[in-house]
């Protein structure tokens, strides 16, 4: 099955563009789910969150049983490469419900360019998988002194799903892997705007900001394919959020493999044109 998403969905951005006007809190929630069958949560990069507010979450999506929320690790074990029992502790209490529910995809460990492939980063990978027995984790890792034979063979030993991913090719990157180390294939699409990747200034939002366009979605397809061909599960995120450009994507990527057609929002439509062609009705706007 390939499950096809964005990356987050509580962006101010999206007002009026995705959502429409007066859509709130969980209702978004229960709005993305109509159309996709994932959403990856990013707020749990930045701080643990309570078993409550997970539980609103899986209550939002009670309608779709196949629905999932693979979720990003809080950037102290990977970014700060810490593990204080403290917080692995409420971290892993928060995403309880979402386990219990079947709703956890994966836990993604996304290591920045910097984490390059050394004897101590592997150990420390080691480590972080003994942290979570409990939980899938997945691996993202930027920098192409990760991207060999060896190492594949060593996520399938260490049980990592490898997180494949789409990104400018500037210095010395990941290629555009197709690796399937686990039981789940994980594609992460950010976009391919090499002018911002590393010089974003003060808005580190604008590596991200990027809209594929029809022939770059073919060659996602192809490697989405390939993906399922040797697992059982796919995920594909959109982390292009800026202006809900990776709504816009995943729908079109949703219908280039499945053939799927969606009602729309005015809005949405308003936004990005080109929607319309995967639209069996749109919802009117607001009189």
């Amino acid at each position: 099955m390939i499950r096809i998403g964005p990356a987050g969905w509580d962006y101010k951005d999206w007002e009026g563009v995705v959502y429409p006007p007066g859509l709130k809190g969980a209702d978004r929630l229960a709005f993305l789910a109509e159309l996709f069958d994932l959403v990856e949560v990013n707020v749990t990069f930045y701080r643990p969150v309570e078993a409550r507010l997970t539980q609103r979450w899986v209550d939002a999506v009670s309608r779709f049983p196949e629905f999932r929320f693979p979720a990003k690790l809080l950037n102290v074990f990977t970014h700060e490469r810490r593990l204080p029992e403290d917080l692995l502790r409420q971290f892993q209490d928060g995403l309880r419900p979402l386990q219990e529910a079947g709703r956890l995809g994966a836990l993604l460990a996304q290591f920045p360019y910097s984490f390059h492939n050394t004897e101590e980063n592997r150990v420390y990978l080691l480590d972080l998988k003994g942290e979570f027995p409990d939980f899938p984790l997945a691996l993202e890792v930027r920098h192409r002194s990760w991207q060999s034979r060896t190492m594949e063979e060593f996520l399938r030993l260490t049980g990592y799903d490898f997180c494949n991913i789409d990104q400018p090719l500037v210095s010395y990157p990941m290629g555009r892997t197709a690796w399937v180390t686990g039981p789940r294939a994980y594609l992460r699409a950010h976009g391919r705007r090499k002018e911002t990747w590393f010089e974003f200034k003060d808005d580190r939002q604008a590596r991200y900001d990027y809209l594929y366009p029809p022939e770059e979605l073919a060659e996602l397809a192809d490697r989405a394919r390939s993906l399922a061909d040797r697992a059982p599960e796919v995920y594909v995120v959109f982390n292009n959020h800026p202006a809900g450009q990776a709504v816009a994507n995943a729908l079109e990527l949703s219908h280039l493999l499945a053939g799927r057609t969606f009602t729309l929002p005015h809005v949405l439509l308003a936004a990005f044109p080109d929607l319309q062609a995967l639209t069996t009705r749109s919802e009117p706007p607001p009189a």
